[in-house]
């Protein structure tokens, strides 16, 4: 349902309610005080009209208590829960307590508070006490909640504290406590992938590709800066920890990574790794793989891959028709295959992505292509990263291939041999979209949070958008800012001409 519909069938026990009070007003404005029946029957008579009279009222508040609706007046739906955080209420079939701290004086507090007894009122699975510490301290001391707008989330015996007044984070707090495990993503180090515990912003150098974050400055870019912190940071808000992976001195990765994370090697695996991550997903481990330009794959890492269903191209796709903003190497995908991962997306974006070529994997594979270019599409080679200098050319000399969709990401299940444990893994030709700077726009944060949830088995749940802050923008694709030209310099003013040209040829 839309988060800003009204219930309708509440809605109408809302009505009837109102009738049956109209009823009763009607009822009482025309019955006669005086029947002439005599004193007995006008006491039976009087008895009888007050028991009408109640029992519809009775009845009535009893049906539109059981019926619940919540009308939201404001112009911003300030008062009404998201529909991702409704979704998970609805969700519920197991028990769930939530107890709200809040100050009444707060408008943010009472906000929040209001939104918390609506989403009680949802299931009768999720019970909703709020309360302010100021009025009852001993609950507070008791729960040992020193903070306003805190929450504390109970379920099965599990307990998560969550400090804010936004609803996602309340119902993330609901995921992570019915959660029976604890989830833990790695990511991979050693090979110059983005840090996940650098700074939240990038750098890199200046003029010679105007800013632009296709191949043309993939060599140039500084991944000292250009980290994956925000990323971490959604992932530890959903409820999964993380840690680091440096499989050059571990030799093989943990049992305890529910989710090995691989986000844009610059320099080629060992062969130890490739046969280390080979292990892992044969028995029933997931990886997500985001290997961006120009990183040359180890022979064994190339052998899992096409077991897996893909191979890395060393191309560039270059997309005029879906593109971000002006520059056609920033790959736009509007439309995706059927897939859990997908089937929430609505615009992502990928600056200077490879394209993959879909192999026959081995037998017990099943591989989906979720990510695709337009038709207009079409892909150059490029130079392996450590074949680049500034002064060189970016590009091989060779001619251009044919115009047609490519595969940019592909998701495979399955079991690698007879009797193995079945594995997950998702492979992505661009580590740039996950990074920093391109994180928090459009949906890319939704298609990763999605892609690890899918990963780690979590998708039959709703998956809730972690807001990320960032600075105000407005991000528009290339064919909106063609739109917006077109209107605001052409039609804007050729309608203010018409108009005056009809009041001058009606008054002439």
């Amino acid at each position: 349902m839309h988060e800003h519909a009204v219930e309708l069938i509440a809605l109408a026990w809302a009505a009837g309610w109102l009738v049956a009070v109209l009823i009763l007003f009607v009822a009482g404005a025309r019955l006669p005080l005086a029947t002439g029946l005599g004193a007995i029957a006008s006491r039976f008579y009087a008895l009888g009209c007050v028991a009408a009279g109640l029992g519809v009222w009775v009845l009535a508040n009893v049906a539109l208590h059981l019926n619940d609706t919540h009308i939201d007046l404001t112009r911003e739906k300030v008062y009404t829960p998201s529909a991702t955080a409704m979704a998970v209420v609805d969700e519920l079939r197991t028990p769930v307590n939530i107890t709200y701290f809040y100050r009444s004086e707060d408008p943010i507090g009472q906000r929040a508070r209001n939104i918390m007894e609506v989403m009680g009122r949802r299931n009768p699975m999720l019970t909703v006490l709020t309360v302010d510490p100021d009025k009852q301290p001993e609950l507070a001391r008791r729960e040992g909640v020193r903070l306003y707008n805190a929450a504390i989330v109970e379920a099965a015996g599990r307990r998560v504290l969550i400090q804010g007044t936004d609803e996602a984070e309340i119902a993330i707090g609901i995921q992570r406590a019915l959660r029976t495990r604890s989830l833990t993503v790695c990511f991979l180090e050693g090979h110059g992938e983005f840090a996940m515990d650098g700074f939240e912003f990038h750098t890199h150098l200046e003029g010679i590709s105007d800013h632009s974050h296709g191949d043309a400055s993939s060599q140039i870019i500084e991944t000292a800066g250009h980290g994956v912190g925000r990323l971490r940071r959604v992932l530890e808000a959903q409820g999964y920890a993380t840690a680091k992976l440096l499989l050059a001195t571990t030799g093989a990765v943990p049992g305890d990574c529910t989710v090995v994370l691989v986000a844009n090697p610059r320099t080629t695996f060992l062969p130890a790794e490739s046969a280390a991550l080979r292990t892992y997903l044969a028995a029933g481990g997931s990886a997500l793989f985001m290997l961006d330009l120009g990183f040359v794959p180890e022979a064994g890492l190339s052998r899992l891959l096409s077991d897996l269903g893909a191979r890395l191209e060393q191309e560039v796709v270059i997309d005029p028709l879906s593109h971000y903003q002006r520059d056609a190497e920033m790959v736009a995908v509007t439309g995706y295959d059927p897939h859990p991962i997908t089937r929430t997306l609505s615009l992502t974006f990928f600056p200077g992505i490879r394209p993959l070529t879909l192999t026959r994997p081995v037998p017990g594979v099943e591989v989906t292509p979720i990510l695709q270019s337009s038709r207009d599409s079409y892909a150059r080679p490029v130079l392996p990263a450590d074949a680049r200098t500034v002064e060189s050319s970016s590009a091989p000399a060779a001619q251009v291939a044919e115009v047609r969709p490519r595969v940019l990401g592909i998701a495979a299940e399955g079991t690698l041999s007879p009797g193995a444990s079945p594995f997950r893994a998702v492979v992505i030709g661009d580590g740039d979209f996950a990074s920093n700077s391109f994180l928090p726009y459009m949906s890319n944060s939704d298609l990763l949070v999605a892609a690890v949830r899918w990963l780690a088995r979590e998708e039959r749940g709703t998956a809730v958008r972690t807001r990320i802050p960032v600075p105000p923008m407005v991000l528009l694709t290339a064919a909106q800012s063609r739109w917006l030209f077109a209107l605001i310099v052409i039609v804007l003013p050729l309608t203010v001409i018409g108009i005056g040209g009809a009041v001058w040829w009606s008054r002439r």
